[in-house]
């Protein structure tokens, strides 16, 4: 019999109905050759400090750091996951192979692997690995079984994490609580949660220390148009006035036109960082609610698997496009046009070596019944895919340049000359079926009137006061890229690819990350900005080690974690660093 486990008993009826298994048992389902199961997510854990010694159990400072020289694992203690391991367990025993189902990425194969270790399964196992749970996709799953050993890095990366996490979590906040909050209260403290208050922290610090400061910029009105002066910025009012006065007592002539054309590539396909992003932004949903309605049109077969951290597809994808864009119903009036021609196989679509294991999210072309919510978060995924096959929008830039007295003024607008890919990003879940034009607008600026190079008239010249301002809180949406760039602002697409390697937690981490800082009370959230709670300051003011608050730091783990799953780096070198730096933070904590 070939034992199949999946992470959810929902994802385990798909691949049973695929199978054939459809006789209902009591925790699986059985039929044709196959028994089908599932866990809830984690049903097993690492053991805790007092499941190795039990002097642990008590918080003291005397038995930091607390590294055991051999981690283990346990069943979390929850008698539904009781029942349905001993399930598991009796059928894995009594397999002749076992088929590791769990979602195709680091978390799932952890997840995956500890139920079997602990269930003392013996027989061979493989690896499903699918990025969708269509019937089609499923079954070529089937059909290209890999052996787990394929799986061996991604599992020792992945207990690599957790381990690193226990043992900064478990010393690091037992050290900070005993020695600076008295037991009054926990101060936990985590590799990615912490950097991660420190940027909000560090952020709200700018905010509060900033001072603004006054300034008077020249401007004048031509032809309904507003020039900006180039050396138009003064400290002083007087300063202004005076080359106001000036001014006004000439005449504005057209010094320049220039018109420079250009094209704009569609936006990349999503991965989730950039999905929660623009579902914060469009939306205010949280990241957490976007993981879990993506999750849910994943499960539905209506999205391909989310937790991903690409914008590009592999080629195998290329000649199945026709058939996801066939099947996407309600979206006639922007699909059929593709029909006219070859569709288009762009590097920045289609590249092989910017994937790993997983694609980009796109949708399926299967349908399925959705929630409002999950709507505006399908319709976002399908047009960023239907727009990636139509033709760049066609620009142009206009650059007026003029002169009052001795002051040089300037003026710049864009016309778009062929929306290209904005007719689809224009529309909306409201009016993709109806076929109309849709609003290009966007971020364009006004459209510049005609001028003439040495034309002249009257101007409205005037100094428009303004005042520095102070960096903005981040949002959700500006917190997960600075997660996803170990903190540095950076708005390039190809920079930010960049620096993804080293950016702090995993995609399918952050969300959690984030509920995490709200469920302990160290952020708050007001309308879409984020601020740090009193307690959060002075977590971060207590904790003095640089190395628990460095976004780049942890970034750099982040990097070597990459690392073990590619086989380049081992996890027992990455265990020891960190080990070495919990014990120097001791030191250095019970030394002060």
């Amino acid at each position: 019999m070939i034992v199949c486990i999946a992470e959810k008993p929902s994802v385990a009826r798909e691949i049973a109905d695929v199978l054939g298994a459809k006789t209902k048992m009591q925790g699986y389902l059985e039929g044709n050759g196959y028994q089908v199961t599932w866990t809830f997510g984690h049903l097993c854990t690492l053991k805790e400090p007092h499941d190795y010694d039990r002097h642990w159990k008590m918080w003291m400072l005397s038995s930091l750091p607390m590294i055991p020289p051999r981690f283990g694992i346990k069943l979390i203690d929850n008698e539904t996951y009781r029942r349905q391991f001993e399930i598991i367990r009796t059928l894995m025993q009594n397999a002749d192979e076992i088929v590791n189902c769990g979602d195709a990425g680091q978390e799932g194969e952890l997840i995956q692997r500890w139920v079997m270790l602990k269930a003392g399964a013996k027989c061979p196992v493989k690896r499903l690995w699918i990025s969708s749970l269509t019937e089609e996709s499923i079954r070529d799953g089937f059909r290209h079984l890999r052996p787990e050993s394929d799986f061996e890095r991604l599992y020792q990366a992945g207990l690599a994490r957790a381990i690193g996490d226990w043992i900064l979590g478990m010393n690091a906040t037992r050290l900070y609580t005993l020695r600076y909050a008295g037991n009054r209260q926990v101060l936990s403290i985590g590799r990615v949660q912490t950097p991660t208050l420190a940027m909000i922290v560090n952020r709200q610090a700018e905010i509060d220390a900033f001072v603004p400061e006054q300034y008077w910029e020249l401007k004048t009105v031509y032809r309904d148009v507003t020039l900006s002066a180039l050396n138009g910025r003064y400290a002083s009012r007087e300063d202004g006035e005076r080359l106001l006065e000036e001014v006004a007592g000439s005449e504005f002539i057209v010094t320049g036109i220039t018109e420079k054309k250009g094209r704009e590539a569609p936006p990349r396909l999503f991965d989730l960082t950039s999905l929660q992003v623009e579902c914060n932004r469009k939306f205010s949903f949280s990241a957490d609610e976007t993981l879990k309605l993506i999750q849910s049109l994943y499960e539905k077969k209506a999205v391909t698997y989310p937790r991903v951290d690409t914008t590009y597809l592999s080629d195998d994808i290329y000649p199945k496009v026709p058939g996801i864009l066939d099947g996407l119903s309600g979206y006639e009036s922007l699909t059929v046009p593709l029909k006219n021609g070859r569709l288009p196989k762009s590097k920045k679509v289609f590249d092989n070596s910017k994937v790993t294991d997983h694609h980009a999210i796109i949708p399926t072309g299967v349908g399925a019944a959705m929630t409002p919510e999950e709507r505006k978060v399908y319709d976002l995924v399908a047009l960023r895919f239907i727009g990636a096959f139509y033709p760049d929008c066609e620009i142009s830039t206009t650059t007026v340049t003029g002169k009052a007295g001795k002051s040089e003024f300037k003026a710049t607008g864009k016309q778009i000359l062929k929306p290209g890919w904005r007719v689809v990003s224009g529309r909306t879940a409201e009016n993709r079926q109806d076929g109309g034009s849709a609003s290009v607008k966007d971020e364009a600026e006004s459209v510049l009137p005609d001028f003439a190079e040495g034309e002249r008239g009257p101007h409205k010249p005037f100094l428009k006061e303004t005042w520095t301002t102070p960096p903005k809180p981040f949002t959700e949406a500006t917190l997960l890229r600075a997660m996803e760039t170990a903190g540095k602002a950076v708005e390039d697409d190809e920079l930010r690819d960049a620096l993804k390697e080293n950016g702090i937690g995993r995609p399918s981490t952050r969300a959690a990350i984030i509920e995490t800082l709200f469920k302990r009370n160290y952020i708050r959230k007001e309308r879409k900005s984020l601020y740090p709670t009193q307690t959060g300051k002075d977590l971060i003011a207590t904790i003095k080690d640089e190395l628990l608050k460095s976004a780049e730091l942890t970034g750099m783990w982040e990097k070597k974690l990459r690392m073990i799953e590619a086989g380049a780096y081992e996890a027992s070198a990455f265990l020891d660093e960190l080990k070495a730096m919990v014990r120097s933070i001791v030191i250095n904590v019970l030394s002060t």
